[in-house]
C-alpha cells in the first residue's frame, strides 16, 4: 500500500486525480500492474487450455504484455491507456466457456497472490465482469453471423 505521505507517481492517465484515488484506495500500480499480467501470462503459457490457443498467436510476448498491461491500467486505474476492440480480436479465437472459467481461475489466483486484498478484489471484480461481457459477446456474435454487437 502506499505511505499517505508519499506522492503516487502515475505515468499516463487520463484523469490522474481518480487514478491517485484509486492506487491509494487499491495499492494498484503501474508497476504492480505489469508484474500481475507477466505473472498471469506465465501462467497462462503454461496452462493446458489456454497455452496452446496463445502460443499459435503470440510469437513475441513483449507487445502484448505492454497491450495487456494498459488494458489493466485503463480499467483498474481509469488511465485511458487502452485504445483497442476485445471483442473482435477474441471472436476468431477457438474459445469457450471452459476458456473463460480457467482464464479467470489463473487470473484470481495472480491477483491474489500479488496485490493487497482490496487491490486483488478491484482486479478480479473487473476480470469476472470483462469475462462475461466478452463471453456474452462473443457467444452473441456466433450466433448471429455479421451482427456482431456494436460495443462503444
Amino acid at each position: 500500500m502506499t505511505s499517505s505521505s508519499a506522492p503516487i507517481t502515475i505515468t499516463s492517465s487520463a484523469r490522474p486525480e481518480i487514478s491517485a484515488a484509486i492506487m491509494e484506495q487499491t495499492g494498484l500500480s503501474e508497476a504492480l500492474l505489469r508484474q500481475v499480467v507477466t505473472a498471469f501470462y506465465d501462467r497462462v503459457r503454461d496452462d493446458d487450455l489456454l497455452g496452446p490457443i496463445f502460443a499459435e498467436r503470440i510469437a513475441d510476448w513483449g507487445p502484448h504484455l505492454e497491450r495487456m498491461t494498459a488494458f489493466w491500467s485503463s480499467v483498474t486505474l481509469k488511465t485511458g491507456r487502452y485504445h483497442g476492440r476485445p471483442v473482435p480480436a477474441h471472436l476468431p479465437l477457438p474459445i469457450a466457456g471452459q476458456h473463460f472459467e480457467r482464464w479467470l481461475v489463473l487470473f484470481r489466483q495472480t491477483a491474489g497472490e500479488l496485490c493487497s486484498p482490496e487491490g486483488a478484489a478491484c482486479m478480479i471484480e473487473a476480470a469476472e465482469r470483462i469475462a462475461r461481457s466478452l463471453r456474452m459477446s462473443i457467444e452473441i456474435a456466433r450466433s448471429m453471423p455479421g451482427a456482431a454487437p456494436v460495443l462503444r
